[in-house]
């Protein structure tokens, strides 16, 4: 364990002998001269002995304080060192934590678009399931799959989270040209387990939960299912708004008109405190323009 007086009282002490004033060491710090000569006093009751002589409208140092005097303030010349480069990385790196769908099949097809815009930022990408803990991670942002009400976090409205059946031309075809909604019940589908199915089946009117067991491969997230769904493995639930270029290109092909949701939203977040950091706020507006949403902060 460090013996050291506190920080604080350090830092006035050495504005203090660099000056050998009070009031300009209090000026400096945006002080008062009363409370530069309190954090004195600590100091001098720390270490048992005086550190200035008080002579008329003037301070003098004492011998022993004038000889460690200029190494505190080297000391304390690279704790500022140490701190300005901290923040010179911090600027220079967005870390950004998201869902696999969300990065593979929107984000990562753009986020170069950004880092033309702002060539002298890195962008670190991490694809996670969980939640990022953005106090502790080295996160500055994240894109979450939920309702938008996180503690102490900034929300922001993305897309709805929606959802309907597509499958790849090929599979229509080795269907007859035509899939009926009541079909999906015996065709091949792509992680059937997911509430997605059983939802959009509910609001079709074809099934109760629980009424039918339906069958077909599971999947980790909906990147991987709109690929096996492009590979002809069987339908696929999956969000419109993710696969439109592969819609345009006859890659894939959504089935019915219906589009059915669950309440859920991605939401771009971010600490509240670090609202005005200039990276996060380069971020945010960039997604929110690049997506087309004027949406306001939802506070947790």
């Amino acid at each position: 364990m460090r013996k050291i007086p506190p920080l604080a009282a350090v830092r006035v002490f050495e504005a203090a002998a660099r000056h050998e004033n009070f009031t300009a060491a209090a000026r400096e710090l945006g002080m008062t001269q009363a409370a530069v000569s309190h954090q004195i006093r600590l100091i001098e009751t720390y270490l048992g002995q005086q550190l200035f002589r008080r002579e008329r409208q003037r301070v003098i140092l004492t011998d022993g304080a004038r000889r460690v005097a200029s190494r505190i303030g080297k000391g304390l010349d690279m704790i500022e060192a140490g701190f300005a480069e901290m923040r010179v990385d911090d600027d220079s790196t967005l870390t950004i934590s998201t869902t696999p769908t969300f990065a593979n099949a929107w984000l990562a097809w753009r986020i170069g678009r950004f880092q033309m815009r702002y060539p002298d930022m890195a962008v670190r990408l991490l694809m996670q399931e969980g939640l990022a803990d953005l106090s502790g991670d080295g996160v500055d942002v994240a894109v979450r799959l939920g309702h938008g009400s996180w503690p102490d976090l900034a929300a922001h409205r993305l897309i709805e989270h929606d959802f309907t059946p597509m499958c790849s031309p090929g599979f229509l075809a080795g269907q007859g040209g035509h899939i009926r909604p009541e079909d999906l019940l015996r065709l091949p589908l792509i992680s059937p387990h997911d509430p997605s199915w059983t939802c959009w089946l509910r609001q079709a009117g074809l099934m109760q939960p629980g009424e039918v067991a339906l069958q077909g491969v599971r999947m980790d997230s909906q990147a991987n299912e709109g690929h096996a769904a492009m590979a002809g493995q069987g339908v696929a639930m999956l969000t419109p708004f993710f696969w439109h270029q592969d819609m345009s290109d006859r890659r894939l092909v959504q089935l019915f008109p219906q589009v059915s949701s669950l309440g859920a939203a991605y939401w771009i977040v971010y600490p509240e405190h670090r609202r005005r950091t200039p990276k996060i706020r380069r971020f945010r507006e960039w997604l929110l323009a690049e997506i087309g949403v004027g949406a306001k902060p939802v506070q947790a």
